[in-house]
Formats: structure tokens, sequence, C-alpha cells
């Protein structure tokens, strides 16, 4: 599980680093200041918990059920939170109107995302 973990921290690391750098620079004349806030903010979240899932990897050895489900909840946090401001914050450029009906999934990444840290708190506590 460490290794999958560390994994898929460093390609959500490199992916946070890709955008963040296309949103910098090559979005910027392209899309308004609002939605480039929108697009940074998916950004900061996935940086966020890439540094989440690293710290996951170190706690692999005890508790290991509520670990994996820390491990799974911020992952797809990362892709329904952080992608579907991506895809929101791009919907106008892209002519996909539709994918204002993503709206509604941000939130549920965030309430993944929640989920992942009491995972982890509670493993803390159980931890002898």
């Amino acid at each position: 599980m460490n290794k999958q973990i560390i994994f898929t921290a460093a390609i959500f690391g490199a992916v946070a680093v890709v955008l963040g750098a296309f949103g910098a620079h090559g979005l910027r004349a392209l899309i308004t200041e609002r939605q480039l806030e929108v697009w940074q903010t998916g950004v900061q979240y996935n940086f966020y918990h890439v540094f989440a899932l690293l710290f996951l990897s170190t706690f692999t050895r005890f508790k290991i059920k509520l670990i994996a489900a820390a491990y799974y909840l911020f992952t797809l946090g990362i892709v329904l939170f952080s992608g579907s401001l991506y895809l929101l914050s791009c919907r106008e450029l892209l002519g996909w109107g539709w994918l204002g009906i993503l709206g509604p999934i941000t939130p549920v990444g965030g309430l993944l995302f929640i989920a992942g840290w009491i995972c982890l708190a509670i493993a803390a506590l159980r931890h002898r």
C-alpha cells in the first residue's frame, strides 16, 4: 500500500505542477480573473492532498483499513473536487456550457476530503 500511495501522490503532484503552470501562463489571457481563481483553488487543494497522501504513506503500519480508507477518500476527493474546478473554470473557453452540471460534484469532493481527514484522525487516536 505504501508504494501505491507514494505513486499516486507523485502522479497527482506532477499534475498539480503542470496545471498550476498552465493556469498561470497558458490560461491567464483566455479566461476571466474569477475563472482563474477557481482554477487556482483546484490546484491548491490538489497540492494539499498530495501532501496528505505522502503523509499517509508514513503510517501504513498501523490501522491499515483506516489509512486505506483515507487514501481512497483523498484520491477520489482530488478527482472530484479539483477535477470539477478545472473543468468548470474552462467551460466557456471549451464551449461546453453543459459542464455546469459538475457544480454539485465539487462539494462531494470536499466531503470526501473531510472524511479522509477524519479517518486519519481516528487512526491516530487508535494507534498505541
